[in-house]
């Protein structure tokens, strides 16, 4: 499984950005990507990777608090697609973001990076205050 991160870039202090993370590969098909746990998580300069949400199969989703209320993540199966929409950013959601994906996530380590094998590039937002 490929992940290619986009959608990252400038915003104003109370703005909004939308992340894009598709997926492609060799046998990938519609049905296996149903079957894809998705997260993004988000890294600053000196800091540890976070968690900042997830979308896994049959439309569970779960967020840090940090962005509770202010960041959706939703996905289209048929486009092998997740989205992450930030509105109401503020500076300290200044990150680089990736999305991060796998079959194989259990429940209770949704939240954990190093459960996810397969990862993007990392798509730059930066929030001015």
């Amino acid at each position: 499984v490929q992940l290619q991160a986009s959608g990252g870039g400038l915003a104003q202090a109370g703005g909004s950005l939308r992340l894009v993370c598709a997926a492609s590969g060799g046998t990938f098909t519609g049905r296996t990507f149903r079957g894809l746990t998705v997260a993004w998580f988000r890294q600053s300069p000196g800091k540890e990777r976070d968690f900042v949400a997830v979308t896994g199969r049959g439309g569970m989703t779960a967020y840090a608090d940090s962005v509770k209320g202010r960041f959706t993540i939703s996905r289209d199966n048929a486009k092998n697609t997740v989205y992450l929409q930030m509105n109401s950013l503020k500076p300290e959601d200044t990150a680089v973001y990736y999305c991060a994906a796998d079959f194989g996530v259990i429940t209770s380590s949704l939240r954990v990076s190093r459960q996810y094998d397969y990862w993007g590039q990392g798509t730059q937002v930066t929030v001015s205050s």
